[in-house]
């Protein structure tokens, strides 16, 4: 994905960009400056008192500890394939496609083990038309590498090694724990360079890009570059509350802002895969849009709250529990529906056959409808 946002003062366009680093066989990797490996002090005071951090350095001011526990769980990921003609540079390392077709590319990401087993986690974009894999390990050791699974629609990816040996592996975390200023620590392989280790704080969460409806990523400011795809965001026990994926850039480097796919969506996704070598995602089947506060108004909601069915599908589960055009949907399952982006991500991570209460807005009153929730087709768009 490479999608231009505003331009800055310098006319250049600020882009968003996977970070992989890729190059067709006979270039050269230029060397760039890269974001530094920080070392921080103690946490910050607020009238004498220190703030409670999830992530903070040792009294020394170093994340030594840490790094030591979770590199070994770290991995590059290098890919080799063909890029068809119309394959572009991807807008984070180099290009992977040119005039003509069959020319062939390397690529380069990162991971990390789940399972001693040897079951990676990857971004998708990092193994996508891959003919070959190799994962190296921390200590040098190269292993080909097989995929499992992916899912385009999260830009994950599962991969897996075959060894005789028992690897190192890191723990998921829990992302919904981490908040705006927490600490963190993101490992991975920018430029092709090796395992690096850069340091920073969330600095924003639910950061929609308009890729599609299920993004809800963690905005860091970690220094992440070309490379770092695929690769961990630890918090302070050392668990992995993100997977880095894309940056904000005008030049493909880090300038600060980067954006980690949530671990707990990750670890649905990736268990899914794992069981069944795909996503199996709920379907409700409506078309929906936000409610404005001028709609909120009208209808006599207090604020602009829950989302306005906009059309139901024919034969969906929504048209067979009765919901109706013009319905605003406040809960699904229980969980309040305050934005519209949060609806599709409820309904995706519902399992077909669920049966769901969705408690709805019609004609001024509330009504609970029960709506027996389907599997997501190939063919349907995730919307709800």
């Amino acid at each position: 994905m490479d999608t231009p946002f505003d331009s800055d003062n310098r006319g250049r366009r600020p882009r968003l960009r996977r970070v992989t680093t890729a190059l067709l066989v006979g270039t050269a990797l230029i060397g760039v400056p890269l974001g530094a490996v920080f070392a921080f002090g103690s946490p910050p005071e607020v009238q004498g008192k220190p703030i409670e951090t999830s992530l903070a350095p040792t009294a020394s001011g170093s994340f030594a500890g840490l790094v030591h526990q979770v590199m070994p769980g770290v991995v590059n990921v290098s890919i080799a394939g063909h890029a068809s003609p119309r394959e572009v540079a991807d807008g984070a390392g180099g290009p992977r496609g040119g005039e003509g077709s069959g020319h062939q590319f390397h690529g380069a990401g990162s991971g990390f083990v789940i399972d001693p087993a040897g079951y990676i986690v990857t971004n998708n974009h990092v193994v996508k038309d891959a003919d070959d894999i190799t994962v190296t390990l921390s200590d040098g050791t190269k292993l080909p590498a097989k995929v499992v699974g992916t899912d385009e629609k999260t830009d994950l990816a599962l991969i897996k090694v075959k060894t005789d040996r028992k690897l190192t592996a890191v723990e998921w975390g829990d992302s919904d724990a981490a908040q705006v200023g927490d600490w963190v620590v993101a490992v991975g392989n920018p430029f092709g360079l090796g395992g690096t280790v850069t340091a920073g704080i969330v600095s924003a969460r639910g950061r929609d890009l308009n890729s599609n409806p299920l993004e809800d990523f963690l905005q860091i400011d970690a220094p992440i570059n070309p490379g770092n795809s695929g690769g961990p965001s630890f918090d302070a026990s050392g668990k992995v509350i993100g997977i880095n994926s894309e940056i904000y850039s005008p030049s493909g480097g880090s300038v600060g802002i980067g954006f980690a796919i949530p671990s707990n969506l990750a670890k649905t996704v990736i268990g899914q895969i794992r069981d069944h070598g795909s996503v199996q995602r709920g379907w409700l089947g409506v078309q929906i849009q936000a409610v404005t506060p001028e709609i909120a108004a009208a209808i006599g909601l207090d604020k602009a709250e829950g989302v306005l069915v906009a059309a139901v599908q024919k034969n969906s589960p929504a048209q067979k529990a009765g919901l109706q055009q013009g319905d605003v949907i406040l809960s699904f399952d229980g969980k309040p529906v305050g934005q519209i982006q949060e609806l599709p991500r409820l309904v995706a991570a519902t399992a077909a056959g669920d049966t769901v209460q969705v408690k709805v807005l019609r004609n001024g009153k509330t009504e609970t409808v029960s709506v027996d929730i389907a599997r997501l087709a190939k063919s349907e768009r995730v919307e709800s």
